[in-house]
């Protein structure tokens, strides 16, 4: 087990941790949670031999083997599937005791080795490591695509591979789901549930958490307070608590009818449709919650729009996709995603679009945002229409060099050049005291947006979005660098929203809480999805599989073909015992596979007695041999197998 007991643990002057004591089991799920800037990170930092304790005494198993996502990105011409083999040690340790071994006359070194190399997993490494790629998103096609041919987000993913690769006892994660869509966080709850040794996650996605841990450790005013249960739980209890500070309780009454208000007011508007419930459940644990949600250290709203045009944008027949790239011969033609899209975004529309990796979310928003042209059919924009955008890639446009009051200035002036004005005070002095509502006072609207952090960064873009009094938000996974008390006061704030959302998100929870109706992009098209977010899920388990089977199925026919194409020439060369020799050398092959197979049976029982260590090396060399020659044998039966059918059709 970890054990911390009286820990002080230090960042330069900061104490982060005081005396304090915490015991994790060994198989426990753990949910590490707190405040930006508690001390998650340096907690991790003492479970992974990075920082030590200043006080106290911290004790973890010295022969657990750990596991984490390195924060590096990786620069590699290797391919994806051989960057994340390399991430199982044990493997790589076994392959190079097995090369120093053979450099050597040691008979009894050089059996050890060989058996360690089986028990790492060498016979199915590739298709451990695929397996994890492709459920993390790839493509079949890109298995062999070298690392940087990735972009960064992908290559994070990799890493991600990589350390899920690597056996461990221990395993570290922090924000594992920033990089990922919806499908691949799914894919990834179900394995980590299968996961067998000790976890601890950070992560501000609270859907995930309730799925992969059974423990929630609070790092609260330098402690460490340990809660047995997931986050929602986490979340019950200490509510419970507060409420029994009395004095707290009463500083929080304003805060807790305003939450009640809006919680009540949409209610009354909810339908009885599936995803419409979905967001009255999510309604109640907010309700539930709110002396916890009212101890928030930060909240925002968005004002009331100067208009709401309704429809808010038209589109008939439109197609979205991407213009040919400025140095591609004159002869081609744009890439085009999503196709023939006959739909309206009305007024007070809450709209939560979905779809797997790749089918078109980020470019139908990019799109209804004017990012990107259409590529076919119109799109007909309601008058007034004034769009707050947060794309996914927000952070890369702000100027890292630019002060947040800089890119408020800015930001007027882009405004009013353009018309769109609408009643905000434009001063400095105003806008100084905005950016205060967003927690950037003092010396942060001075400081230069490169040295801050992502969530930081993230909120400087949201208050840029807010400033605007938008009617339609298009946000293109906004929470990516929120923390929970920040993605909790932005769910609070779209929801009294009286305008329009478009939401892509792999929050769920902020899905669920947003979102009236969904929309689904998928193969080349768009159409409402009657379901809620358990059917979505349901409908991405269901369509992996589909994907599987064509790949199976698709492999299967091009051996086929290739056995076909094989046995072409020795139908052109016709002779009248052609029939007769396929036979008999499938015959041959039949009765060498068995011979083998027995053999090699023999080998593995002989292996598994314990044999003397010279023994063990010549079973092992023979036992390589032998499974060697079937692989080869067996590839030869099959395409004459496939050849004799050809040639009897």
């Amino acid at each position: 087990m970890i054990t911390l007991k009286n820990v002080t643990l230090r960042r330069s002057a900061k104490v982060l941790l005081e005396h304090a004591s915490v015991t994790l089991n060994p198989g426990e799920k753990v949910g590490l949670v707190g405040r930006n800037g508690a001390g998650k990170s340096s907690l991790f930092a003492l479970l992974n031999g990075n920082l030590h304790e200043d006080a106290g005494e911290y004790y973890i198993p010295a022969q657990w083997r750990m596991g984490q996502v390195a924060q590096d990105m990786p620069e590699t011409d290797q391919s994806a599937t051989d960057f994340v083999i390399e991430g199982d040690t044990v493997l790589n340790a076994a392959r190079e005791e097995v090369k120093a071994s053979e450099a050597t006359d040691d008979g009894d070194r050089m059996a050890h080795a060989y058996m360690a190399l089986y028990d790492a997993g060498e016979h199915d490494a590739a298709s451990r490591a695929q397996a994890l790629i492709l459920g993390l998103g790839f493509k079949t096609t890109e298995l062999d695509n070298p690392v940087n041919s990735f972009s960064g987000g992908w290559r994070m993913r990799l890493q991600l591979a990589r350390a899920l690769m690597c056996p461990s006892d221990l395993l570290l994660l922090d924000e594992p789901t920033n990089h990922l869509d919806l499908d691949a966080l799914v894919w990834l709850e179900a394995w980590l549930k299968r996961y067998e040794g000790t976890m601890v996650v950070i992560s501000h996605d609270r859907e995930f958490l309730d799925a992969v841990t059974n423990v929630t450790l609070h790092i609260d005013a330098g402690k460490l307070v340990r809660y047995g249960g997931n986050y929602s739980k986490f979340e019950d209890m200490r509510a419970e608590q507060m409420e029994l500070q009395q004095n707290a309780f009463a500083k929080q009454q304003d805060k807790i009818a305003h939450l009640q208000k809006f919680i009540a007011r949409f209610k009354a508007k909810a339908s009885k449709a599936k995803q419409a419930q979905s967001r009255v459940k999510a309604l109640d644990r907010m309700e539930k919650i709110a002396p916890l949600l009212a101890d928030a250290e930060f909240t925002f709203e968005f004002k009331e729009p100067a208009n709401l045009p309704n429809p808010m944008l038209s589109m008939s027949g439109v197609s979205f996709g991407y213009p040919p790239p400025a140095d591609a011969p004159e002869d081609t033609g744009p890439t085009v995603i999503v196709q023939n899209v006959s739909r309206s975004v009305l007024a007070g529309q809450r709209i939560g679009i979905l779809g797997a990796n790749g089918q078109g979310k980020s470019t139908l928003v990019k799109t209804v945002a004017r990012d990107l042209a259409p590529i076919g059919g119109d799109v007909t924009e309601g008058k007034g229409l004034n769009i707050g955008y947060f794309a996914q890639q927000e952070l890369d446009v702000l100027r890292p060099a630019d002060t947040p009051l800089e890119h408020m200035i800015r930001l007027v002036k882009e405004m009013t050049a353009e018309g769109r004005i609408a009643g905000q005070a434009t001063r400095e002095q105003d806008l100084r005291s905005f950016l205060g509502t967003f927690n950037f006072s003092g010396d942060m609207v001075k400081q230069a947006v490169g040295s801050m952090s992502g969530g930081e960064k993230a909120r400087l873009v949201l208050c840029m979005i807010v400033w605007q009094r938008p009617n339609l938000l298009l946000l293109d996974e906004p929470t990516n660098h929120l923390d929970l008390a920040t993605r909790e006061a932005l769910a609070m704030a779209l929801n009294e929203f009286e305008g329009t959302v478009m939401l892509v998100s792999h929050d769920r929870a902020l899905l669920r809480s947003v979102c009236d109706e969904f929309w689904m992009v998928s193969r080349g098209g768009v159409a409402p999805f009657d379901g809620d977010l358990d059917d979505y899920q349901r409908y991405l388990l269901d369509e992996a599989k589909r994907q599987r089977e064509a790949v199976k199925e698709a492999q299967s026919q091009l051996n086929k073909q290739q056995a076909k194409a094989s046995a072409k020439p020795v139908k052109a060369a016709v002779s009248p015992d052609q029939k007769r020799k396929l036979t008999t050398e499938i015959e041959r092959l039949d009765g060498r596979i068995a011979t083998l197979s027995g053999e090699g049976a023999v080998l593995e029982g002989k292996l598994s007695q314990s044999p003397l260590p010279h023994e063990i090396a010549e079973l092992g060399k023979r036992l390589k041999a032998v499974n060697d020659e079937l692989k080869t044998l067996e590839d030869q039966w099959l395409t004459a197998t496939e050849a004799l059918e050809a040639l009897t059709a």
